[in-house]
């Protein structure tokens, strides 16, 4: 039985980056995910995958995993896609030997957008362990998750948006990681232009930009 269930997973989550403190969003596409990371003793092979759509916030959240205490450290190999597959098959067999460069785990992070055709591996020694090991898989953000994740990205741009923004936009806009935080940056970006407050004019403004004027039929 893993250590954490969802409803004990402790809020808010951050992780570091270059521009500082990101707060990590929990919700239905990533719940399951945070809760596995937080284990990596019960890996399969002491390895992870963890997949997503772009935007979605698998870089943040292996930092994230990083920074938990554990026996051994999490070793992270982000876009995983562009890494030679040799060195992804020797980097996994190290693991299993007690050879991770972080004296733990391994967890293998890869933009396997399933628009584009996922992230093919060629290598069918490689394949066979990677698919041998825990698959974590973030998943569309429901309309919940998306209100909270338009929040959180015009808390992180300093924009102030006044209540009933999220219940407005959500229905309002395309429901991907993505878009979402493109909306944050437009209205981020629209409110400055006219250097007044992010209000409906504006919402509706940044709306009609991302998805042209037919959007006007929802307003």
């Amino acid at each position: 039985m893993s250590r954490h269930s969802p409803s004990q997973i402790a809020l808010p989550l951050t992780a570091r980056n270059a521009a500082g403190a990101q707060r990590i969003v929990v919700g239905n596409a990533n719940a399951a995910v945070i809760e596995a990371l937080q284990d990596p003793a019960r890996w399969p092979f002491h390895v992870a995958v963890l997949t997503g759509p772009p935007r979605s916030g698998k870089s943040l959240l292996a930092r994230w995993a990083q920074s938990l205490p554990a026996d051994g450290q999490i070793e992270v190999i982000d876009d995983a896609e562009r890494v030679d597959e040799t060195e992804l098959f020797h980097r996994w067999n190290a693991v299993q030997q007690g050879g991770s460069r972080e004296g733990g785990a391994l967890l293998i992070v890869a933009n396997a957008d399933p628009e584009h055709g996922g992230w093919r591996i060629a290598l069918p020694d490689l394949a066979s362990r990677i698919g041998g090991s825990l698959q974590l898989a973030i998943g569309a953000p429901d309309d919940a998750m998306a209100g909270e994740l338009i929040l959180a990205h015009a808390e992180q741009r300093g924009l102030t948006l006044p209540d009933g923004a999220a219940e407005y936009l959500v229905p309002r806009t395309t429901r991907s990681f993505a878009a979402i935080e493109s909306l944050a940056a437009t209205i981020d970006r629209i409110s400055l232009e006219r250097q007044s407050p992010a209000t409906m004019s504006v919402w509706r403004a940044a709306l009609e930009a991302l998805h042209g004027p037919e959007q006007q039929r929802l307003f």
